[in-house]
C-alpha cells in the first residue's frame, strides 16, 4: 500500500504538466499522509482543475463517514458492486507525487525507502474521488490511491505500488466521458522498474509531524 509521498515541484511545473489554467499555491511537502489535504487534479467543466482533497476515501456506496480507504487494488476494481465502481466510472482524478516510501521488515523494525523516478520530478498517481454529505449538510471531498502489482524495484519492499500513469494518459484517465473499464484497466501496469530508484532514508518519515527535506536524504 500507499501510505505517505512527497510533492516538492516548483509550482510553474505542475501547471504546465497537467494543464492547469493557474498557477498553483503550494508549498513542498516531504511527509504527506492519510487524512490531511492532497492536490488532486480533476478535470470539471471543460478545463483540469487543481484541489485540495482529503486523503481518504469515503466510497458513495458507504453511509458510514468512518469508513475511509486511502488504497484501493486496481485488481479488483470489476468486482460487482465493489465500493470503488462508481468512483472509477465517473470520479477519476491525478494525485501529483514527486516519490513515496515503503518499508522493509529488518528484524524488529522497518526500514523506510523512498522510490521517485528518474527522469522526473513529478509522477501522477491514479487517484479516484468522492464528494459526501455529513449529517450537517457539509459536503466532504475525499480521494484515495489506487495501487496495482509492485515493479522489481519496489517488490523487494512491498508487493504493491501506486498505479503511476504515464503523461500521455493523464487526459484519458481525466476523461470525463470515458466509463468503460475493460478500456481502463489497461492503465493498470506497474510503472517500468528501469525508470524508477529506490533508496533508504531515515526513520524521520516515520512521524507524521515531521516535513522535512531530511525525510528523503538517502543513507
Amino acid at each position: 500500500m500507499c501510505s505517505r509521498f512527497t510533492l516538492i515541484t516548483y509550482p510553474e511545473a505542475l501547471a504546465k504538466m497537467f494543464d492547469l489554467q493557474e498557477v498553483p499555491q503550494i508549498e513542498p511537502r516531504y511527509n504527506i499522509g492519510p487524512g490531511q489535504q492532497v492536490v488532486c487534479i480533476r478535470h470539471l467543466g471543460d478545463h483540469n482543475q487543481l484541489d485540495l482533497l482529503k486523503w481518504g476515501l469515503l466510497p458513495s456506496l458507504f453511509e458510514d463517514i468512518t469508513h475511509t480507504s486511502i488504497n484501493a487494488q486496481s485488481e479488483t476494481s470489476e468486482t460487482a458492486v465493489h465500493e470503488i465502481t462508481h468512483a472509477i466510472k465517473y470520479n477519476r482524478c491525478i494525485i501529483p507525487a514527486s516519490g513515496f516510501y515503503e518499508w522493509l521488515p529488518q528484524g524488529n523494525r522497518k526500514q523506510p525507502y523512498y522510490i521517485r523516478l528518474l527522469n522526473s520530478s513529478v509522477m501522477g498517481f491514479a487517484g479516484l474521488w468522492e464528494t459526501k454529505k455529513t449529517e450537517d449538510g457539509t459536503e466532504l471531498n475525499t480521494c484515495c490511491i489506487l495501487t496495482t502489482e509492485a515493479n522489481d524495484i519496489v517488490k523487494p519492499i512491498h508487493d504493491k505500488m501506486p498505479v503511476v500513469l504515464q503523461p500521455e494518459d493523464y487526459d484519458f484517465w481525466l476523461n470525463k466521458n470515458m466509463h468503460d473499464l475493460h478500456e481502463l484497466e489497461k492503465l493498470y501496469q506497474p510503472y517500468p522498474a528501469d525508470l524508477m530508484y529506490a533508496h533508504p532514508v531515515p526513520d524521520l518519515v516515520n512521524n507524521i509531524r515531521f516535513d522535512s527535506a531530511s525525510c528523503i536524504v538517502q543513507m
